[in-house]
C-alpha cells in the first residue's frame, strides 16, 4: 500500500494530466455529434480487429475438434455414395417390393469407417501406419485403407483391440493390382524403397498407349478395394529391354507425408469370397 501512495505522489502531475485529457475527450465526444460518430467508427474498427485476433486464437485451439467432426461428416457422406451399393440379382425374381424405401441398405457393399493415424513412416524399406481403431471398432485384417480424398493408402495386416497396423503402399511387400484408366491395362504395384510417393507399375504391355499424367486406379480384381479408386498419375515411362513390358513410374495421389485421418473400407462380401478362394487354394 505504501508503494502505491509513493507512486501516486511521484507521478501525480502526469496522472492528473492524463485524467483531464480523458475527461476532455469524454466531454467532446458526448457533446458533439461529429466527434461522437468519428469515435464510434474508430472504436468499432479497433474492437473488430481485437475480436478477429481473439477468434483466430480460439479457433486454433478447436482445430482438433473441428477436424474430428469433418472426418465423421465425410464418413457419413462416403457411405451414401452410389458406388458403395450393389443391386440385387433380380433375374429369377418375379416380384420386388418397391414400397420398402430403405431396402437398398440390404445390398450395401462398401462401408467407410474413419480412423486417426497415430504413427506413420515413409523412409524405411517396410513402412507401416498405425491407426487408433481396432477390433472394438469393427476392423479386421485385409481391409483396404484410403485417405480423405478416397485415394489408396494400404491394407490392414494386423488388428488389436484398439489399434491396427496398415501395410503402406510404401512397403517392399505391397503388391496391389493397379489399372491404367485410359487403356485399361492392368499391372502390379511395387515400391523400390527409394523415393516416397513414387511407385512403379509393372507388367504393362508395350502395346499399351501410355502418356505422362495418365491416371492409375484400382482394378477391382480383389475384395480389398472397389474398382476405380485413385492410386496415382504417371510420371515417367521406361522400356524394359529384356522383356515386352513397360516399367511405369507414377506419383501417388495420397500424400504419405501428411496423413492424419484415413477411412477403412468394409466390404460386406470380403470374408465370404476370401473363404471360397482359400478353400480352392487348399484343394490344389
Amino acid at each position: 500500500m505504501r508503494n502505491i501512495f509513493l507512486f501516486i505522489r511521484r507521478y501525480f502531475n502526469l496522472i492528473l494530466f492524463f485524467s483531464l485529457q480523458v475527461f476532455s475527450i469524454y466531454l467532446i465526444v458526448n457533446n458533439s455529434e461529429y466527434h461522437h460518430a468519428v469515435f464510434g467508427e474508430f472504436s468499432n474498427r479497433i474492437t473488430g480487429k481485437v475480436n478477429t485476433k481473439y477468434n483466430n486464437v480460439i479457433q486454433y485451439f478447436y482445430l482438433q475438434q473441428t477436424n474430428d467432426s469433418l472426418v465423421k461428416a465425410n464418413e457419413s457422406l462416403y457411405n451414401k455414395l452410389k458406388a458403395n451399393y450393389i443391386l440385387p440379382d433380380s433375374v429369377s425374381k418375379l416380384v420386388i417390393d418397391s414400397i420398402r424405401i430403405d431396402s437398398v441398405l440390404q445390398y450395401r457393399k462398401y462401408s467407410y469407417l474413419s480412423a486417426r493415424v497415430v504413427s506413420n513412416s515413409v523412409t524405411n524399406q517396410s513402412n507401416y501406419i498405425v491407426l487408433a481403431r481396432g477390433k472394438s471398432g469393427n476392423l479386421r485384417e485385409g481391409m483396404g485403407v484410403v485417405d480423405l480424398n478416397n485415394s489408396v493408402v494400404g491394407i490392414i495386416t494386423e488388428v488389436y483391440d484398439d489399434y491396427s497396423v496398415v501395410m503402406s503402399l510404401l512397403h517392399k511387400d505391397s503388391h496391389i493390382s493397379g489399372k491404367l484408366l485410359k487403356s485399361g491395362e492392368t499391372g502390379t504395384l511395387a515400391w523400390d524403397g527409394k523415393e516416397p510417393n513414387m511407385i512403379t507399375l509393372n507388367n504393362i504391355s508395350k502395346s499399351a498407349k501410355i502418356n505422362k499424367g495418365d491416371s492409375i486406379i484400382t482394378s477391382g480384381f480383389s475384395t480389398t478395394f472397389p474398382k476405380g479408386l485413385m492410386i496415382g498419375r504417371v510420371d515417367a515411362i521406361f522400356t524394359e529391354v529384356s522383356n515386352n513390358y513397360y516399367k511405369v513410374k507414377f506419383r501417388t495421389t495420397t500424400n504419405f507425408h501428411n496423413l492424419q485421418y484415413v477411412y477403412i473400407l468394409d466390404n460386406a462380401d470380403q470374408q465370404a469370397v476370401n473363404g471360397i478362394l482359400n478353400k480352392l487354394n487348399n484343394q490344389h
